[in-house]
């Protein structure tokens, strides 16, 4: 055990041992992030991209949420047990990020939040989880982004194949409508929120060109977001002190920087009129 506290965020007794959300309270904090761990949509890192961050962004006087979103687990992964049964696939993570927001929105008076600075983070294919909320019309679109070594593309050289796989199953993962539709650099919105992204050209894991195509559809949306490549830190360091490298590992003040003073999300004296 943990030690931390969990909630079921779906009312349907069905779903509720599968998704979960974890409150990590800062006090006195408006602001709120829902996290979403990586694991390529088959599992989830909830220690390194989900609890730890979770403590880090409470020490930095922002509550977090750490959600435990539908993944089909190491099984599905081995067996391809959904060439037979659905098992869990999309849209079942993107609803589990929907539910996430509109429970934090439901509990924002309960813990002092703002539920205009309710913004979303994930880790590689938490990353894109967490941008396709942000890319699709739902109850509540998350008022920022921060998409960490993000996988973006379903489509062409560059996708991550596992997370394909993982999120679209053994069947639908061949299908190009569905890859076009979960690719995001083709789906940007005109009023899609703000995004910080950063990542390493090193990156095992998931292509470092993701990012690059994310970066580039909101330039060419005009959505504000910033960028930052490093050159080297590997994959999954989250908020480590201790993994990637001494240069990827400022990803996290870069973040706190670009969100306290490059947006209008938190009202401080430098961004309030």
């Amino acid at each position: 055990m943990n030690g931390y506290k969990s909630y079921p965020i779906w009312s349907d007794t069905r779903r509720s041992h599968r998704a979960t959300i974890t409150p990590f309270i800062a006090e006195g904090a408006t602001t709120a992030i829902v996290v979403c761990p990586g694991g390529s949509y088959f599992w989830l890192d909830k220690e390194g991209e989900g609890y730890e961050v979770g403590e880090w962004l409470k020490a930095q006087g922002i509550s977090a949420f750490v959600l435990h979103y539908s993944v089909p687990g190491w099984w599905a992964w081995s067996t391809h047990y959904r060439y037979f049964i659905r098992g869990c696939q999309h849209p079942d993570m993107y609803n589990d990020g929907q539910q996430a927001l509109t429970w934090v929105h439901h509990h924002a008076a309960q813990y002092g939040i703002d539920p205009d600075q309710i913004g979303i983070m994930g880790f590689s294919a938490g990353g894109h989880l967490a941008m396709h909320e942000a890319c699709t019309q739902g109850t509540y679109r998350p008022a920022f982004v921060a998409a960490i070594y993000p996988v973006v593309t379903m489509t062409g050289p560059h996708a991550h194949r596992r997370s394909r796989r993982g999120l679209l199953g053994e069947w639908k993962r061949f299908d190009p409508k569905m890859r076009t539709a979960l690719s995001l650099e083709q789906n940007i919105p005109d009023n899609c929120p703000p995004v910080f992204i950063a990542n390493c050209v090193d990156d095992p894991v998931v292509d470092y060109r993701n990012s690059e195509l994310l970066d580039k559809a909101l330039s060419q949306h005009n959505i504000p977001h910033k960028y930052i490549q490093y050159r080297e830190g590997r994959h999954g360091f989250g908020v480590s002190e201790l993994r990637g490298s001494p240069e990827c590992r400022q990803w996290k003040y870069e973040f706190m920087h670009w969100l306290k003073n490059e947006t209008s999300i938190i009202k401080t004296p430098q961004n309030t009129q």
